[in-house]
């Protein structure tokens, strides 16, 4: 006998029990962009690896360790680590960022070649906003407001912590970088590998380190906001104030850079400690020199990404789903071959009339026990009992599935009315 094909380690099923969870986060998600006036974008899987390379940086681990990339008849591509750069892509191939103002999201797949764990997968997904053309710290202080708005819509904002950091202009973070190198290396027999090896490449990317020994080097270290220039200092209070004005609590972080090279200026992660240690729910920041970087005109850019496999998981834990289920409002069952035909009938009727109810006809055939044995398993609140009789006098019997309530006949006027006001 052949062995059983599985999926590949880290690529998940979402059956059908999970997918209702997702579309409710989903459905969240698009009252919230919607709610704001931002518009969808969607970008293809499959990139040109040199995307990546020149936006991400080379020397970081999504480039060096994490990437899918293969060779496509002399082309190298890759499968997409993370929405930015395709966005900003798309918008210098399509005209859409030069002199122009912009407020993008997406949401899909990404994947990155990292070990799998709870909440963390090599297929994941991601919910971002981009936004181009708007420089001033209002646009930041608005996409932490509208990740604030999400988990007060998700129930969780007594879960999480917002984080905020500037990492100032290009040149202001380049004469940091070499007072942070100086101390670092004073400090070498207390740095990990890794961290050796980033100290020459990108020694930002130290001050994140998750290795105890050098987190004790880098509480000591010079801090990037002591060294920013003045109109950096100044979009960051600024940035404050309306956190403030706002009532959104935040701490300063200053060991938050984030991970990828082309950030400046504003950079927030919300985290939370519901998942066990602390992790990160959400992150984000500014690049204002991205789009140039990648072929286009300079223009300020500033966005956010969260994943969705790490919200869901977080939801699940906090037992805050709601009615995220997938349970058939009305279950409609049919003894005999008239019945049967009058029972879709029936169904068809309540699609048109209340398109929000599911409703589910019984197939196959089967006694009536047999029947109400599924109509149970559905989940259904009410089940439709109908016969020939029913059938030939156009009406439905009603049974009640999760409450004490006597069964009621009625046509179907009556049960479209009925259901309406329960609406």
């Amino acid at each position: 006998m052949s062995k059983n094909i599985q999926a590949i380690r880290g690529m998940n099923d979402c059956l059908p029990d999970q997918t209702v969870q997702w579309q409710f986060v989903e459905d969240t998600i698009h009252q919230l962009v919607s709610s704001y006036g931002y518009r969808e974008i969607r970008t293809p899987i499959v990139e040109s690896t040199d995307l990546f390379k020149r936006s991400i940086g080379e020397v970081t681990d999504i480039v060096e360790k994490e990437m899918y990339t293969f060779d496509d008849h002399g082309d190298s591509l890759t499968l997409r680590p993370e929405g930015t750069a395709c966005t900003v892509r798309a918008g210098i191939e399509h005209g859409l960022l030069y002199n122009q103002q912009q407020r993008l999201w997406y949401m899909g797949p990404m994947f990155r070649h990292e070990r799998p764990q709870k909440g963390r997968y090599r297929q994941f997904h991601q919910f971002g906003v981009e936004t181009y053309g708007l420089s001033g710290p209002d646009i930041d202080a608005e996409l932490i407001r509208m990740t604030a708005r999400l988990w007060k819509m998700l129930g969780m904002s007594e879960h999480v912590l917002l984080e905020i950091n500037s990492l100032g202009s290009n040149e202001a973070r380049t004469a940091y970088k070499e007072t942070l190198v100086n101390y670092l290396r004073a400090h070498k027999e207390s740095l990990d590998e890794d961290s050796l090896r980033r100290l020459e490449s990108n020694p930002l990317r130290v001050l994140d380190s998750k290795n105890p020994d050098v987190q004790a080097v880098v509480a000591n270290a010079p801090m990037l906001i002591d060294h920013l220039d003045e109109d950096s200092a100044l979009h960051f209070n600024q940035l404050r104030e309306r956190l403030d004005a706002f009532g959104i609590q935040y701490r300063i972080n200053p060991s938050l850079v984030r991970g990828l090279d082309y950030y400046n200026r504003t950079v927030f992660e919300w985290v939370t400690e519901s998942l066990g240690a602390q992790g990160t729910v959400c992150a984000g920041g500014r690049y204002d020199g991205l789009v140039q970087q990648l072929g286009g005109k300079a223009t300020p850019a500033v966005g956010f990404a969260l994943g969705l496999e790490r919200l869901i998981l977080m939801l699940q834990e906090l037992d805050l789903m709601g009615n995220a289920t997938s349970n058939i409002d009305v279950y409609v069952c049919a003894l005999g071959d008239a019945a049967e035909l009058f029972s879709v009938e029936v169904a068809e009727r309540l699609r048109d009339k209340l398109p929000h109810l599911k409703v589910m006809n019984h197939c196959g055939g089967g006694n009536f026990k047999k029947q109400m044995k599924r109509a149970d398993a559905s989940g259904a609140a009410i089940t439709l009992i109908i016969g020939d009789s029913e059938a030939e006098t156009n009406q439905v019997t009603v049974k009640a599935m999760r409450e004490q309530k006597e069964q009621q006949s009625m046509s179907i006027e009556q049960l479209i009315a009925t259901l309406s006001n329960k609406q």
